[in-house]
């Protein structure tokens, strides 16, 4: 079964609609900070979400965000990922090599698209704080938890992530 956002059309190819992100912040368009003062709205004030569509509830998404790049030394990949899986105790697993890694997470969000602007984001908006390597992404799969959970019932696919935690590649 194929499953995309309603009324995406498929590309050429049979390959899924592009995943745009969609801006964090929406300000209130063609209000200057007098008509913002009028409406009742402080300047540079942010327009509310926007409700979901027929009443659509936050879904559970399984996140595997890939990164690749030059070699790093091994502790200090592994020192950024265990700082980086204490920022955000969402975290499910990592595994790390000297020139790539792979992070798994569960993120809730109202649809796939929410869920992979998200993903996109996690690596370079935590490079600093972090101190992660300058590796850049090439590879995210983000799929809903019935997906998941099918995919994990007939064999196929990552198992579990056990342990959780910071590993290297075996």
């Amino acid at each position: 079964m194929r499953r995309g956002r309603p009324g995406a059309q498929p590309r050429p190819g049979g390959t899924s609609p592009v995943v745009r992100a969609v801006p964090e912040e929406r300000a209130l368009a063609g209000l200057g900070p007098a008509a913002a003062e009028r409406a009742g709205q402080p300047a540079g004030a942010r327009a509310p979400e926007p409700e979901p569509q027929g009443g659509e509830a936050a879904r559970m998404w399984h996140v595997t965000l890939s990164v690749s790049g030059a070699e790093a030394p091994l502790g200090e990949v592994r020192r950024a990922l265990e700082q980086l899986a204490h920022d955000h105790p969402f975290l499910l697993t990592s595994r790390y090599a000297g020139d790539h890694a792979e992070i798994r997470y569960w993120e809730e969000a109202r649809d796939l698209h929410d869920a992979a602007a998200v993903a996109l984001r996690l690596w370079g908006e935590h490079r600093s704080s972090a101190q992660l390597p300058p590796w850049e992404i090439v590879g995210l799969e983000v799929i809903d938890r019935e997906t998941y959970q099918q995919r994990v019932s007939r064999g196929h696919g990552p198992a579990p992530a056990s342990p959780v935690g910071v590993h290297p590649f075996q």
